[in-house]
């Protein structure tokens, strides 16, 4: 019985996805759960799995075909069904006549490069880079553009073997939704007529692209990864059709560490790029700044502009919290196969002191306040792609180990672009934590329309007077940037000691004191 392959239910916030990539094809046998298809969206790659054991009978929806939330993406059949599935491609073939395989690339058909299908909340996009130039041989699904827009660089991939003819949107220039960018023929490119190449040529010839760092066939997602891990592509073997990598492929050469770029040759490339060709004795550099940086610069502006944000510091010994990780931290490791951190501590402390003081968690929706009654802590997450903010819901109700295990699987997760977009919504507070980078003091800044965030710091050993005795502590300053529309001085600096309290004597979590 044929079975519906649908795209994922997409948020409110999203209207519409893209097909990245198809890791099965027509008459490929799948097992129940195993990845088929990825979905792009502005934020986040969303994967399908196979919903039954069975064979891929249709595909409904091409790759950079632009997609609807739960539309039919193609048809799963049994396992009967794929001598049907291959039949077709038999028939296909035989149709194109018996030379078809040996030469995909002899039509010269020449296709539209677009600009991918931009969300709503998108309204154009700068063209980062062109990876390819005009004449410039490239296989099917490399990638040709990258697309930067205020939130994700999308990227442009070749719809066949071929070559640019024409590129009309030049690196910089702003570009709408499906706008052309170029012109792309089959076949085109290349110095030994890949139109006419024979099939035995054109293995060689792609054998010889794969020693290159770069030259691979890679699936939009799995181009994200190398990126990310930063990976020496000519040593990861594609298991896809044609040698193709997919985002699996990746991750396996990332958890065996088998991809790994040499530092030797590695340094050399630095070097280059922090060494621009300037001239003159005072050479200064100018580059438009990224459509990101600009919104991010927007926003942390706006914030400023709209708020009337005040903050106040205060220091905390961390020596019991620090004493409670020593004495428990391999009982704690063994127990919940997790290890003892210092957020945990926090997201229960600002929790308890949330409770406390409502106004604290509460936010400003126009000439309204809203309280809520419940908590829901946003804690910053350090990605090779940026800063982002997922969301634990209901922390009072979550124990310290429930606290560490999501973030670790927030920080494993969001480094690998599988964070879900109603993940990182809502939020009533936010915790940051610069000191993982090394930040003695800093001023946080509100997330509207939340009116408070904690901003934790460095653990530093500083001179402190004891009982009339100067001791040597380990203290942490804590910074609390609050609106003060909504929250008066004396609530944010009771907060504030309630947080510090908590943390200095451990037990007031367990006893609610």
């Amino acid at each position: 019985m044929a079975t519906e392959i649908k795209a994922p239910t997409f948020p409110e916030s999203v209207a519409e996805g893209s097909v990245a990539a198809w890791h099965k094809q027509p008459g490929d046998s799948v097992e129940r759960d195993e990845l088929i298809v990825e979905i792009e969206t502005d934020k986040v790659v969303l994967e399908v799995v196979a919903p039954e054991a069975g064979t891929l009978s249709e595909i409904n929806a091409e790759e950079g075909d632009t997609v609807q939330s739960e539309q039919v993406l193609g048809i799963l059949g049994a396992a009967g069904d794929k001598a049907k599935a291959s039949g077709k491609k038999s028939e296909a073939a035989k149709a194109d006549g018996p030379e078809s395989d040996a030469k995909p690339a002899a039509s010269g058909k020449q296709h539209d490069v677009k600009a991918p299908s931009f969300p709503e909340s998108i309204q154009e996009g700068t063209v980062a880079s062109w990876n390819k130039q005009v004449g410039e041989a490239v296989k099917r699904d490399e990638v040709l553009a990258e697309i930067e827009t205020d939130k994700v660089v999308l990227e442009v991939v070749a719809p066949a073997d071929g070559a640019l003819t024409e590129i009309k949107a030049e690196e910089g220039s702003q570009v709408a939704s499906e706008e052309v960018l170029a012109v792309f023929a089959e076949g085109a490119g290349g110095d030994s007529g890949s139109a006419e190449a024979a099939p035995a040529e054109s293995a060689a010839s792609s054998d010889s692209a794969d020693e290159k760092v770069g030259d691979k066939i890679l699936a939009p997602a799995a181009r994200k990864m190398v990126a990310e891990h930063d990976l020496d592509v000519s040593k990861i073997d594609g298991t896809g059709k044609g040698g193709r990598i997919l985002k699996e492929d990746v991750q396996k050469a990332v958890k065996q560490g088998s991809a790994k770029k040499a530092a030797a040759s590695a340094a050399p490339k630095q070097a280059a790029a922090a060494a621009p060709v300037v001239e003159g004795e005072r050479p200064e550099k100018r580059v438009p700044m990224s459509r990101l940086r600009q919104t991010i610069a927007k926003r942390l502006v706006q914030a400023q502009q709209t708020a009337a944000m005040l903050t106040t510091y205060n220091e905390v010994d961390m020596g019991a919290v620090m004493d409670l990780r020593a004495q428990y931290k391999e009982t704690f490791q063994k127990a919940h196969d997790t290890k003892l951190g210092f957020m945990g501590f926090f997201v229960k402390a600002a929790s308890e002191a949330l409770k406390r003081f409502p106004d604290v968690n509460a936010s400003i929706d126009g000439s309204d306040i809203v309280y809520h009654g419940y908590q829901d802590i946003g804690v910053a997450v350090s990605t090779p792609r940026g800063l982002v903010v997922p969301v634990l819901r209901d922390t009072d109700s979550m124990k310290i180990a429930d606290v560490e295990k999501t973030i670790v699987d927030f920080g494993k997760r969001a480094r690998d672009g599988k964070l879900g977009i109603d993940e990182m919504q809502g939020g009533t507070f936010t915790i940051t934590n610069g000191g993982i980078f090394g930040s003695l003091m800093s001023t946080p800044i509100i997330n509207p329309p939340q009116t408070a965030i904690l901003g934790m710091h460095k653990i530093q050993e500083r001179p402190m007077a004891v009982n009339g005795k100067v001791e040597i502590r380990p203290m942490m300053y804590l910074a609390v940037s609050y609106d003060h529309r909504m929250i008066d001085g004396k609530d944010a600096v009771q907060f504030l000691v309630t947080i510090k309290e908590l943390l200095e004597d451990p037990a007031r979590l367990l006893l609610d004191v």
